[in-house]
């Protein structure tokens, strides 16, 4: 069962923890998202200024945006609007494809543009031997034309593959750790800000 966002409210502490939205960015059959975004979450589980919630695209298929939603299609729309919406901050964790991102993930993005607007996103990415980092450069570009704030440091995995064990851990757990921290420590500053920020004033499009 996914952990759930509060809804966000004007009456939401300055204090509260930051809504944050994990987003899994592959649907794909035989993926190795899950075991990326498992071990991520067990480390932000482990902040008390977090307040997550799982959103699995492969639990989401949505239609290209420009094409008329089947009436499941829009009912799974609808449920996952208010949860983008709701979140303070993002993460996406995201492959590469042929150096660049999966379609699933532009088709979730591009359905939305205010539930992203004036909110920070940071990057888990995997692949081969560029880590996914290809991937996370377009993202910033796309993210940058939605009005969001994308954190400089990421979190990445280069022959990912080969780096975690039989048990969903990482081989050598110090360095992709070391790398959430600073990733969070930076997306958590920037959530509480523009939170702030909006809380004080509507965002200027």
């Amino acid at each position: 069962m996914p952990e759930t966002l509060r809804q966000a409210t004007s009456e939401t502490p300055a204090t509260a923890p930051c809504r944050l939205a994990v987003i899994v960015g592959s649907s794909r059959q035989g993926r190795f998202a899950p075991t990326v975004a498992d071990w991520f979450l067990r480390t932000a589980r482990g902040r008390d200024d977090l307040d997550l919630d799982v959103i699995d695209l492969a639990d989401h298929p949505l239609p290209r945006l420009g094409d008329e939603p089947t009436a499941e299609q829009a009912g799974r729309l609808a449920a996952l609007s208010p949860r983008l919406a709701a979140a303070d901050a993002f993460v996406v964790v995201t492959p590469e494809y042929n150096h660049s991102f999966p379609g699933v993930l532009k088709d979730a993005i591009d359905w939305h543009r205010a539930e992203w607007q004036a909110k920070p996103v940071g990057f888990v990415s995997y692949g081969g031997l560029g880590g996914g980092l290809r991937a996370v450069e377009q993202l910033r570009l796309v993210f940058a034309e939605l009005h969001a704030v994308t954190v400089r440091d990421t979190v990445s995995f280069h022959g990912a593959w080969a780096v975690f064990g039989d048990d969903g851990e990482p081989v050598d757990p110090a360095v992709p750790n070391g790398a959430a921290k600073g990733m969070l420590d930076q997306l958590t500053w920037w959530a509480h800000a523009l939170r702030d920020a909006r809380t004080a004033r509507p965002y200027a499009v």
